[in-house]
């Protein structure tokens, strides 16, 4: 058997699971990596997961064009395996005789070995004449093309692009456990370069990943993997020392353990509404040595009488449920699985969300309305919305760390980051202070 021919079958079962079944890719590969102890092995599937799925259009035409008739339905798992294959041609540009010869035997491992004949004549064809060139972005839903062409006009094709984009891995380095320029020098003397972003005061990029087993003392809680743009959340919250602060829609639990790494004495309540996501944040709580800081909650955040004591809070910070369009390069899947009648559904959602916690907020305290979405629906017009029917609500200005101002009718209500921009996601800020 071909030594990478483990790696290729993983991939093609995940491929297959989230094209063709509906499922996450970060559940599914939550499931497939563990069992790959070389970490080669799991950077490997990783990588040829992304590539299938930032451009699965472009494959499925090369088959549509290579094939005198399309594979049957049963066979799903077959073309998966083949669109792995084309993206270890290109665009990873892995050495094709063994990438051709490891994806051949990863047929036989997956019980097809009598279509490894027809995966072998796929992709010799396919290195030899190259892939149709095609539209890189076909796979984004036309309402989504749509929405992107309302919203941002002639930015939108930029937008399609930078998504399409491998990110860079950005770091958070725990304050509790040293400055980011000691965790810099631990990762040059580990062959691993790193940059700093002057405006991220925690913040190291790395433009070529590595996985976390690499990293120096990660299972210590030394750091933790986050975006720039959810790191801005916590200079965009600035609670004071010791404030009493809500985090409302907490899970994963990056943003709140950020919160907590930068001040020893906040008064943090987290509430999750999926009890599953909530053990894991505990989880991530316990590796950064958070253990038993702050009070964690599996509720509804809408339910106020079933978590909340009454004692307003300093500020809240409210990371809403979004359509997740400004990190399309991070979850290709989100165009996969999004509809149009979830955006609706999301925006009645979010207003319930402002109403509701705004309540909660003591009179000169601050919301901080944030999402990681880049459609304007969940954005400036959620904000503008509010304030028109919140009368003790009023925007307060962020600086340029926080992306362009945006507008309605010439009244700021927000700060945007397009995916891409400065290395990080799409992401959308509105400070809002209570009256």
């Amino acid at each position: 058997m071909s030594s990478g021919a483990a790696p290729r079958a993983i991939a093609a079962s995940v491929v297959d699971a989230v094209l063709y079944r509906g499922r996450s890719l970060k559940g599914e590969l939550a499931t497939a990596l563990p069992p790959l102890v070389d970490p080669r092995d799991r950077a490997l599937v990783e990588a040829i997961c992304f590539a299938v799925l930032r451009q699965p259009a472009r494959f499925q035409a090369a088959l549509d064009s290579f094939l005198s008739r399309p594979l049957p339905k049963r066979d799903a798992k077959v073309r998966a395996l083949l669109m792995v294959g084309f993206a270890q041609l290109d665009p990873l540009g892995l050495p094709a005789h063994a990438a051709v010869a490891a994806t051949v035997e990863a047929a036989r491992m997956l019980g097809h070995e009598h279509q490894a004949g027809l995966v072998n004549a796929l992709l010799r064809r396919a290195q030899r004449e190259g892939l149709p060139a095609g539209d890189p972005h076909a796979h984004w839903p036309h309402w989504l093309r749509a929405q992107l062409q309302r919203d941002w006009g002639d930015e939108s094709d930029a937008i399609l692009e930078a998504s399409a984009i491998p990110a860079p891995l950005w770091l958070r380095v725990n304050a509790r456990r040293g400055g980011r320029d000691a965790y810099a020098a631990r990762l040059l003397a580990a062959g691993i370069d790193s940059a700093i972003d002057p405006t991220l005061p925690d913040a190291l990029r790395l433009d070529s990943p590595v996985p976390v087993a690499q990293l120096p003392d990660f299972d210590d809680g030394a750091v933790s993997v986050q975006d720039a743009s959810a790191q801005r959340v916590a200079d965009a919250l600035a609670a004071p020392p010791g404030a009493r602060v809500l985090d409302a829609c907490a899970a994963p639990g990056g943003k709140a353990a950020h919160l907590l790494e930068r001040d020893p004495q906040l008064q943090l309540v987290a509430v999750e509404i999926d009890a599953a996501r909530l053990r894991r944040m505990r989880t991530g709580f316990a590796r950064l040595g958070l253990a038993g800081r702050g009070r964690l909650l599996a509720a509804d955040a809408t339910a106020l009488s079933t978590w909340w004591d009454g004692t307003p809070f300093d500020a809240v910070l409210l990371d809403a449920p979004c359509s997740a369009t400004g990190i399309v390069r991070r979850q290709p899947d989100v165009l996969l699985h999004r509809r149009e009648s979830d955006i609706d559904a999301l925006a009645v959602l979010q207003a319930r969300l402002l109403d509701t916690l705004w309540t909660t907020l003591a009179p000169g305290g601050v919301l901080l309305y944030t999402t990681c979405s880049i459609l304007k629906t969940e954005n400036d017009a959620q904000v503008a919305a509010f304030l028109a029917r919140t009368p003790d609500a009023a925007i307060e200005p962020l600086d340029a760390r926080f992306g362009r101002v945006v507008a309605i009718n010439g009244e700021p209500v927000g700060h945007q980051r397009l995916p891409g921009e400065d290395g990080g996601d799409g992401f959308f800020y509105a400070r809002l202070r209570k009256g």
